[in-house]
């Protein structure tokens, strides 16, 4: 049986009849099942995963992606984690008889449909990628939703879908295809973040920024910044 899982991020994560309201469109779709919805209130923010054949998740990802553009508006929005829009981020995971290529097919016509029937920029990252500098989420988001006006000006951010115009309540969505992600939280009994920071890019998979004996950091011939695993 084919699978895919999908695990959008929903910029919402205090008010639960708009995360229920969300989670119910994905649950109408006979042959999903919503495996998980996990909230946060520090971080506003509400990691979302559902599993599926690949057209009933394909349908049930943009109808949550819908929904949340109904429902949030990021022009109110606060929370400590890094964000770009009402959905931030929609990967697509193969799971059973299906490829990571199959997915990107899934990635394309899901980000098709929200640049034009919901008028929201959309990036592709991760192995949908259309390019080196757009496949890592981090880089994508830079500037947040704070900067996204700003960084639909750029000619080297027009969006994979839809028109660089900023949407300021849904601000913009990132999709993709990925395997597997590991992701866990870790408490501190400090409130020193470069503790945090450092402890971060030292098991982080992308690593940190290798600089040279002047502490400056070092970049490839493209101008790209070089990470390292050594520590």
């Amino acid at each position: 049986m084919k699978l895919v899982e999908c695990v959008p991020n929903f910029s919402e994560g205090r008010d639960r009849s708009v995360i229920d309201a969300i989670t119910g469109e994905i649950e109408a779709i006979e042959g999903v099942m919503l495996l998980d919805v996990d909230p946060g209130i520090a971080t506003n923010r509400t990691v979302v995963t559902f599993i599926g054949p690949p057209e009933q998740i394909k349908l049930a990802a943009f109808n949550a992606i819908k929904k949340a553009s109904q429902l949030i508006d990021m022009s109110k929005h606060k929370g400590e984690h890094p964000r770009i829009g009402a959905t931030d981020v929609c990967p697509f995971v193969p799971i059973s008889d299906v490829t990571i290529e199959e997915c990107i097919t899934l990635v394309k016509e899901v980000g098709k449909k929200v640049a034009e029937e919901l008028h929201i920029p959309v990036y592709l990252y991760e192995n949908a990628a259309t390019s080196q500098e757009r496949k890592s989420l981090a880089d994508i988001r830079k500037g947040e939703y704070e900067g996204l006006e700003e960084k639909l000006k750029d000619p080297q951010w027009v969006p994979d879908y839809g028109e660089a115009i900023f949407n300021g309540k849904s601000g913009a969505t990132v999709i993709g295809a990925r395997e597997f992600l590991i992701a866990y939280n870790v408490n501190l009994n400090t409130k020193n973040k470069k503790i945090a920071s450092e402890i971060a890019l030292n098991i982080r998979e992308a690593g940190r920024s290798k600089r040279d004996e002047e502490g400056k950091i070092v970049k490839d011939h493209q101008g790209n910044t070089i990470k390292s695993r050594e520590h």
